[in-house]
């Protein structure tokens, strides 16, 4: 028989709402453009704000973009084909896959083959493994100043609101073939070529190669000449920030309404309190870049590799913009999911044309932290929308019951991540022919430690495994070489932002060749691992 005292304990713990239940936030958010004419097909650059979006690494279930967009090819008015999705997305963000995160964002490139089939997101960076390197071979390295480690590149620790500047136009490197990898399957010319524009590396990094997405018609000829290596880039494209997680939890208070509470996320702000995403939204046809290297490669006068204004269209914002993002259990489908009140607390703001951004309801976030304003962290469900809303609410306004206000959102405890590494065996093309020089070590803010070698540029593993003959890849070989003469690393060839500052990628990977590697040799990352292993 139970005692009184356990009796009015089991009454207690009856009556009590439960402990807090973890929860995710996620989501986009919207940015509205004008749009492009449809004969920008030729590439795009955007300048995109890169910050510390949380305090505090929440573990790799994190996965976040920040403010990037999707260039996908371009078809003819309703002629698009179905089931069939390519692109380059990537951008600066968190992915789950990253092997040395930190609160810092990193930069992938984001090439995606026919429905997801193949990824290459940097030189030995993509799906798959070296028994089905379903992109491991995808891009191929240009530049002889900047290493692209296997985990992405990084961007200096600290970063808080400058500006990234990137990219992609096509590049006159390659010949459009009848036969892919000896079947009648066709194979483009284009070159998609990755350009920065940061405070320590301009210029361009590395290019898809054309085979990465033909080689999705081997197994499907239907889809020969619909891709990025056969097609424009399509102009109009979406600009958003993807969220796929935050961490969130949710109780119920004693008279039964629930409440949220989700980890500190912050935005930067400048010295007028205001925010700054994007800037300067360009889109390209020919003329921007690709005509004029052609006419050099063929013996015509000097490229200097800055963007000829006459090929370029600058975007402009539309002044409004929305989101979509909500709090909810995970598992919750789609058409469930409640909204959350983003508009009550920020406002689009556009200082000018080119430029977009926030502004922010003081009453209801916090500026603390120099340089970052920090969200509402608590929400209280009620109607409003489809599936009812989350509404910000003071962190004195939630009762106490909830136990919202002890969450700590501390990171999980996780193993550490193993060592990222290329193919291994003495007869693969990491090593016949094989490199010139290394190994040599770059040590990263992130806490890893990257093993490179230099190739020479048309021995590269990348090079050897895009189907390309002796003679095509010397032909490749010898445009390389006049880029590596001609275009430093230290001069604009995106036109520059017209406000705030440029961002700097984490000096580690900015390079000087070894003396005689100076022209046509580049370096390829091999191995990257934690620079101190953890103790067992």
């Amino acid at each position: 028989m139970r005692t009184p005292a356990l009796l009015v304990a089991c009454l207690m713990a009856a009556t009590l709402p439960a402990a807090p239940e973890k929860i995710e936030m996620a989501g986009y958010l919207l940015v509205p453009t004008e749009r492009v004419p449809e004969t920008y097909d030729a590439g795009f650059s955007i300048y995109a704000a890169a910050w510390p979006l949380l305090n505090q690494y929440p573990g790799h279930r994190f996965q976040t973009g920040l403010f990037g967009t999707w260039m996908h090819p371009q078809y003819p008015k309703d002629a698009k084909p179905k089931d069939l999705y390519n692109d380059i997305e990537g951008g600066l963000g968190w992915w789950r896959d990253t092997h040395f995160p930190t609160t810092t964002p990193k930069f992938i490139m984001g090439g995606v083959g026919v429905n997801f089939y193949d990824i290459a997101n940097g030189p030995g960076y993509g799906r798959g493994n070296w028994e089905d390197p379903r992109g491991l071979y995808g891009v191929a390295q240009l530049t002889p100043w900047l290493l692209f480690p296997l985990d992405g590149l990084n961007l200096k620790q600290g970063v808080n609101g400058e500006l990234f500047g990137y990219g992609y136009l096509p590049m006159p490197f390659a010949q459009p073939k009848t036969k892919t990898e000896g079947k009648d399957v066709p194979t483009g010319d284009n070159c998609w070529t990755l350009f920065l524009n940061s405070a320590n590396f301009k210029g361009p990094v590395c290019f898809f190669t054309p085979n990465f997405w033909s080689r999705a018609a081997l197994r499907n000829p239907a889809v020969a000449g619909q891709m990025l290596d056969s097609r424009g880039s399509d102009p109009n494209k979406h600009f958003q920030m993807e969220t796929q997680y935050v961490p969130a939890a949710q109780a119920k208070d004693e008279k039964g309404d629930t409440y949220a509470r989700v980890a500190p996320t912050s935005f930067p702000v400048g010295a007028d309190g205001t925010t700054v995403v994007l800037h300067r939204l360009t889109s390209y046809d020919r003329r921007a870049m690709y005509d004029g290297v052609k006419a050099w490669f063929e013996g015509g006068p000097k490229a200097t590799g800055a963007i000829n204004p006459a090929g370029a269209y600058l975007q402009n914002f539309k002044n409004n913009g929305g989101s979509t993002w909500s709090i909810y259990k995970q598992g919750t489908k789609r058409e469930a999911k409640p909204g959350l009140a983003w508009k009550s607390f920020a406002t689009p703001h556009s200082p000018d044309p080119m430029t977009y951004g926030y502004k922010w309801d003081d009453k209801l976030v916090s500026r603390s932290t120099p340089g970052l304003v920090t969200l509402p962290q608590y929400y209280r469900f009620g109607t409003g929308g489809k599936n009812g809303q989350w509404t910000p609410v003071k962190a004195a306004e939630v009762p106490a019951a909830t136990g919202l206000a002890q969450m700590s959102f501390e990171p999980p405890v996780e193993k550490p991540q193993l060592p990222r590494e290329t193919q291994p065996g003495e007869k693969t093309t990491w090593k016949v022919p094989g490199p010139k020089a290394g190994p040599f070590q770059a040590f990263l803010g992130d806490g890893s430690v990257v093993t490179y070698y230099w190739y020479r540029f048309a021995d590269q593993p990348a090079i050897l495994n895009a189907d390309l003959t002796p003679a095509e890849r010397e032909a490749l070989q010898v445009k390389v070489e006049k880029l590596h003469r001609s275009w430093t690393k230290d001069r604009d060839y995106l036109a520059p932002p017209t406000v705030g500052k440029l961002a700097a990628l984490d000096p580690a990977q900015v390079l000087t060749p070894p003396k005689g590697l100076e022209i046509g040799y580049v370096p390829i990352a091999t191995r990257q691992e934690l620079a101190v292993p953890a103790k067992k």
